[in-house]
């Protein structure tokens, strides 16, 4: 199905009351928090100069894994954020609440 056609029947479904269930809800929320992470942990290693593969170097990971986080194609544990933020020199901070999440990183001071 062509773009145009997909909007337009997306647009129809909104205007007609149409709500995704809660299983399809849970898994979009879920995306959007990967992609946050993925994004936030991209931006800052474009910022501080850095490849894939000296983040992961700093952070005792693979190149591989940098990329499947910054690919939002897995979900990190929480010693591996911990590591991640390390290797960034930041502070991760995961906001969660009952109808969002927000993914921040906190520039550590430079000593």
């Amino acid at each position: 199905m062509e773009h145009s056609r997909w909007k337009r029947a997306s647009e129809r479904e909104l205007a007609e009351g149409y709500q995704e269930s809660a299983e399809i809800e849970q898994e979009r929320q879920e995306h959007r928090l990967s992609m946050a992470l993925a994004k936030v942990v991209y931006d800052r290693r474009t910022q501080l100069g850095l490849s894939q593969t000296e983040l992961a170097a700093r952070s005792g990971l693979t190149q591989a894994k940098v990329s499947r986080i910054e690919g939002s194609d897995s979900v990190p544990t929480l010693p591996l954020l911990a590591k991640l933020a390390k290797g960034l020199n930041a502070s991760l901070n995961i906001a969660i609440d009952e109808a969002d999440a927000h993914v921040t990183l906190t520039a550590h001071e430079a000593a």
